[in-house]
């Protein structure tokens, strides 16, 4: 008798889970694809445009969020061990999704505030006010960052939970899918809510500004709050499979932090991966902070204009998001299918660029389209890598670990992106060639990315991870 066999208790087998409650799970990302265009679209596009806060600045704060992943890994092994409202992963879930909703309304508060401060002194002047308000609103989106943290990171876990190696690559491209469908709706609405704002037309007119937003800010949270509770309903209890393959943490002492960071430390392809998704997480969002200030500085679009462009980079997505998960990858592979997707979105920069030498809106528009079909290869070919590279025993904590990479990588792609653009503002008198240099950053950024990712080996992580779950359950029955 192994040990998995004294320690696995009589669980009733599950049912598979059906194309409709996958669509549902779907609801959750289409929420938290609505709030990522309210923060790192419609807010990032006001303050730096709108009211001339700094770009580094504004970056900085909006990144702030990322900076405290690590939570994530807590979280995740949180939500492995410790259920919350009966529940290993929909508890976390809901009650992050309200809190990141609050936080966000707040965050446009504090931006008011600096706007006020802005117009007494004349523009952008640190001084007490200024840096005390900075930092609430840095300490706000940390928060914000937590919040989300605690409710992606135990959903992305219930996608392992519920799903087997054979059909993984399907639940991720649809559950991602509704993802970009998120940022489509969030674009189109965010245009509508700002409708007036393109008409009034002056970039002083902070009561012009304040009505709108808020109604945006406190619309949209509502909304996805409800949406996560849909997406959640009755899924965990029904088709989730952790209890059977993890049976360890149904113990007494159960797979506490230390233990889970034994199973994650235990293959250097943990390391190789986390790597990469650091490397091409930077590589996909370096332009996150600057995409709508490019469209509005070289192609003068307005700001409705420019949140629409997530529209297009979020068809595009949708589009490769599609067609990966159903058909690229079971044709090339998972690993295949990552490179394929890196190179792709390496020549997609060069196209955006190249855009902007015709300044025609609609060359933008087209460019952003063909890099989301390419960011959609390379993200669920990743995605998928991911959760293979997942111990089931501990999926939480792995979750946690591949949230850290993506988290810290997209803090370091904001705040790096509003920088090297003020560096290239200052190197360039050109806009356009100090756009280019944070484009041309991120091409590079990709192909390191494939190199990296040649060093993947997933049958090697899960032979090397199993032992180390063995071998730990081992030593707590000699203890």
């Amino acid at each position: 008798m192994t040990t998995d066999d004294l320690f696995k208790p009589e669980i009733p087998p599950k049912p598979q889970i059906e194309l409709p409650t996958i669509f549902r799970l779907g609801l959750f990302n289409l929420g938290l694809g609505m709030m990522s265009v309210l923060t790192v679209a419609v807010l990032n596009r006001v303050m730096i445009s709108e009211l001339g806060i700094p770009g580094g600045v504004t970056a900085g704060v909006i990144a702030a969020p990322y900076f405290i992943a690590p939570a994530r890994v807590w979280f995740g092994q949180l939500s492995d061990a410790k259920p919350l409202f009966g529940t290993h992963r929909t508890g976390y879930v809901l009650t992050g999704t309200a809190v990141f909703g609050v936080m966000v309304f707040a965050a446009v508060q504090v931006v008011w505030q600096l706007a006020r401060v802005m117009e007494t002194t004349g523009g952008w002047l640190w001084n007490q006010q200024t840096t005390l308000l900075t930092i609430l609103l840095a300490g706000i989106f940390a928060l914000y960052g937590l919040a989300v943290s605690a409710s992606s990171t135990p959903f992305t876990a219930m996608l392992v939970d519920i799903s087997e190696e054979d059909n993984r690559s399907k639940i991720v491209a649809i559950v991602w899918s509704m993802l970009m469908v998120g940022i489509v709706i969030g674009g189109i609405s965010g245009k509508v809510f700002l409708k007036n704002i393109d008409q009034v037309g002056t970039r002083t007119s902070l009561e012009a500004l304040q009505g709108p937003i808020n109604a945006l800010f406190l619309i949209v949270p509502c909304i996805v709050w409800g949406l996560a509770a849909i997406a959640t309903w009755g899924v965990e209890k029904r088709y989730s499979l952790y209890a059977s393959r993890s049976s360890f943490n149904e113990r007494s002492d159960g797979m506490t932090l230390g233990k889970a960071l034994k199973v994650l430390t235990s293959s250097r392809q943990t390391g190789f991966f986390f790597s990469f998704l650091l490397v091409m997480t930077i590589g996909l969002f370096l332009q996150e902070a600057v995409l709508e200030p490019y469209g509005g500085e070289v192609f003068g679009m307005s700001i409705g204009e420019t949140t629409a462009l997530n529209s297009f980079w979020g068809m595009g997505i949708l589009l490769g998001y599609g067609t990966t998960g159903f058909l690229v990858v079971p044709r090339l592979g998972k690993k295949n299918t990552t490179k394929l997707g890196c190179l792709l979105v390496a020549i997609c920069f060069l196209i955006i660029i190249s855009a902007g030498f015709t300044q025609n809106p609609l060359a933008l528009k087209g460019a952003m389209f063909v890099f989301g079909i390419a960011a959609g290869f390379a993200t669920i070919g990743a995605i998928s890598l991911m959760l293979d590279l997942t111990a089931a025993e501990t999926a939480g904590t792995f979750i946690g670990v591949w949230g850290l990479a993506q988290a810290l990588a997209r803090a370091i792609a904001i705040w790096s992106g509003g920088s090297i653009l003020d560096l290239g503002r200052f190197i360039f008198k050109a806009p356009l060639l100090a756009y280019s240099s944070v484009f041309v950053l991120q091409a590079l950024g990709m192909l390191l990315a494939i190199a990296i990712l040649d060093r993947v080996d997933v049958q090697e992580f899960q032979s090397t991870s199993k032992q180390a779950i063995a071998t730990i359950m081992e030593s707590e029955l000699d203890g």
